[in-house]
């Protein structure tokens, strides 16, 4: 794939600005042909002489990436508090499950047409939009718990219309990093963003717990408190979070466009079919479901099961951390290759290992893949969709990738009632084998840097 010639990125052209003016000297007369050409050269040798902003001072993208992160913790803290608070009211798990599938269908769902919008509208104010949405829908719902006027539907309610929020403006927070950042810094970027997200799944749960258990309606003051932080974080992106080009351009193949562009590449394709394979058969909630299902088989306490939940759980937190040290020492085909092998080994180990805490330890190597792949997928996928159509590709991902965690779960369940937990493993390992397959491609197997393929 060629890419395009790109213009140099606005950190650039600043820092360019910004240089010290060049000594006067009596050279070439200013309006000869000699002239004009050391300019350019001068301004070529600029260019390529200018450094490059680190991440770190880039507060564009840093503003961003903190707006974010207080709305990934809100949404962490509300939606621990939803099956609780659901229990304590009524009693039924059911209920509960049945609120928890119906957020994650709805987000995966709205994803589609929130990528549309992300390329059509102010990417700003869709975010705004959504986080200001949810403030008001929490704050209503605190009172309601307060005033003790709660019932199934309005929990339903409110949870499912939270969740079309979050469907409709993630796209919008993804799509807006390729313009704030630097090609060169795409896959550092987009690591620290997976850093935001699993350090949100460990601290939001713990806060929740913590708020409802001094009063019911604190976890969702305290989320609708954050989605108003996250709000006033955006005012301070000063750069756009699109480009001209993008706003400028009239939509081109509707929502549809994102599926054609997403399966016509080499290598967004090949990876796609491998994660939607991996979501199924290592979604959280259906490995949890299996370890809790095995570990009860086994007579473990609650509390024994609750340690070897928080154990496989913090795997995610720690391959975040590590993302950035392992671009730097292994190739991408490398990454893609063990990444995606590494499930039907961890699966067939989990089939033939006794007791409970080893299952999470194993688990663990498998979570900890998985901020290291979306951090490399998403890499190059912000590098090969213009930013036109980013939304729309990441759109397509995200209902792609979330719409598989349902399947897997109800495969997990089903299989645990008809065989018990070994098969239930090794129906992930045929899963997750059969979903590597596309990774043994030359194609795949001679990954390029995902800033080498940039357009």
């Amino acid at each position: 794939m060629s890419a395009e010639p790109r213009e140099r990125d606005t950190a650039t052209q600043d820092l360019v600005l910004d240089a010290d003016p060049p000594a006067v000297s009596s050279g070439p007369d200013p309006g000869s042909p000699a002239a004009a050409g050391s300019a350019d050269a001068a301004g070529s040798a600029s260019e390529e002489q200018a450094p490059e902003r680190p991440l770190i001072k880039n507060r564009d993208f840093q503003a961003l990436w903190s707006s974010e992160a207080f709305a990934a913790v809100a949404k962490e803290t509300a939606e621990i508090a939803y099956p609780l608070l659901i229990l304590a009211t009524t009693g039924s798990a059911l209920y509960a499950g049945v609120v928890g599938s119906a957020q994650l269908i709805t987000a995966s769902v709205m994803s589609i047409p929130g990528g549309t919008l992300a390329d059509r509208v102010d990417r700003r104010l869709l975010l705004a939009g959504c986080n200001l949405v949810r403030v008001l829908l929490l704050a209503l719902f605190s009172v309601l718990i307060f005033t003790e006027n709660t019932n199934m539907p309005i929990i339903f309610a409110i949870a499912v219309t939270s969740a079309v929020c979050f469907g409709l403006s993630q796209p919008a927070g993804m799509a807006a990093i390729k313009a704030l950042v630097p090609p060169s810094q795409l896959t550092q970027a987009t690591a620290q963003n997976q850093i935001r997200y699993f350090g949100a799944t460990v601290a939001g749960p713990p806060i929740g717990g913590a708020l409802f258990a001094v009063a019911r309606a604190f976890p969702y003051l305290a989320a609708a408190l954050s989605f108003l932080i996250s709000t006033a974080l955006l005012l301070l992106v000063r750069k756009p979070m699109q480009s001209e080009e993008s706003r400028a351009a009239k939509e081109k193949g509707g929502t549809a466009e994102g599926f054609r562009f997403l399966f016509k590449q080499p290598i967004l394709r090949p990876l796609i079919i491998w994660i939607m394979g991996s979501n199924m058969a290592f979604t959280h909630s259906g490995v949890f479901l299996a370890l809790i299902a095995t570990a009860q088989g086994r007579g473990a306490s609650e509390s024994f099961i609750g340690a070897t939940l928080a154990v496989a759980g913090l795997g995610g937190l720690f391959g975040s951390l590590i993302a950035g040290w392992v671009f730097r020492k292994f190739k991408p085909s490398t990454i893609v290759l063990y990444g995606a092998w590494i499930g039907p080994v961890v699966a067939i180990l989990l089939a033939i290992t006794p007791g409970v805490v080893p299952l999470g330890i194993i688990v663990t190597l498998v979570f900890i893949r998985g901020p290291i792949i979306s951090t490399l997928f998403l890499s190059y996928l912000a590098a090969v969709a213009p930013d036109k159509v980013q939304g729309r590709v990441l759109g397509a991902v995200f209902f792609m990738s979330m719409s598989a965690a349902p399947i897997g779960v109800f495969l997990v369940g089903l299989v645990f009632d008809l065989a018990g937990s070994t098969w239930v493993f090794i129906t992930m390992c045929v899963i997750s084998g059969v979903a590597a397959l596309p990774t043994l491609t030359k194609r795949i197997r001679t990954l390029p840097a995902p800033e080498t393929v940039a357009v």
